[in-house]
């Protein structure tokens, strides 16, 4: 089998980091090299011509993660410019969802990589990210006037919380409850249009 082009290369590259961004996600940053080139559909060998480290792709994967969720913050305030309220609105709505409960994978990494980080070294660039990400979050959910995060703290722990127990509890009823009383608690007073 010949050489990998560079442009290939770093095909495979992005690749693998998209792929370990969604599996660590879903599963968790414990995801082994060798599951994840297979998920990546490249060899196991191959890996470490790429990265220095499976903590260098974990590295890459939550700022890819983190990427994503800024990308979609962006996008909604696009489809609801000017409209704050309205952004605030459909973003609570959409996270505390039973699709975004069940789709860990391409969801909130916030929530999903919230028991990993806690165990990285306080020193490593994906905690750094991670925390970086929670606070630029929490920031785009407070409302004008709050300052430094205010409510947006409240309301991305509010968030956090329901989400992470809706999905400890999938497959029971509470676990619907508990998407409905956060989402509930989170936009009393506002309207879906963000006529309130």
């Amino acid at each position: 089998m010949g050489r990998v082009s560079r442009a290939q290369a770093e095909e495979n590259r992005q690749r693998v980091v998209a792929t370990a961004s969604r599996l660590f996600r879903e599963q968790g940053t414990h995801v082994s090299v060798a599951d994840l080139m297979k998920a990546s559909g490249l060899t196991h060998g191959g890996f470490y011509k790429q990265f220095a480290s499976k903590e260098a792709l974990v590295d890459e994967a939550t700022a890819h993660a983190f990427g994503e969720l800024a990308q979609r913050h962006k996008d909604g305030l696009e489809r609801h410019a000017g409209q704050g309220p309205a952004a605030q609105r459909a973003v609570i709505d959409a996270y505390l969802s039973v699709e975004h409960r069940d789709g860990a994978a391409d969801g909130c990494p916030v929530a999903a990589l919230v028991t990993d980080m806690a165990r990285e070294p306080g020193d490593r660039e994906a905690r750094r990210v991670y925390t970086e990400g929670v606070g630029d979050f929490a920031g785009w959910l407070a409302t004008e006037g709050e300052g430094e995060g205010g409510d947006g703290i409240t309301r991305l722990c509010t968030m956090l919380g329901a989400l992470v127990l809706a999905r400890a509890t999938t497959g029971s009823p509470l676990s619907e409850e508990i998407l409905a009383a956060a989402r509930a608690a989170l936009t009393a007073g506002t309207s879906p249009e963000g006529d309130a």
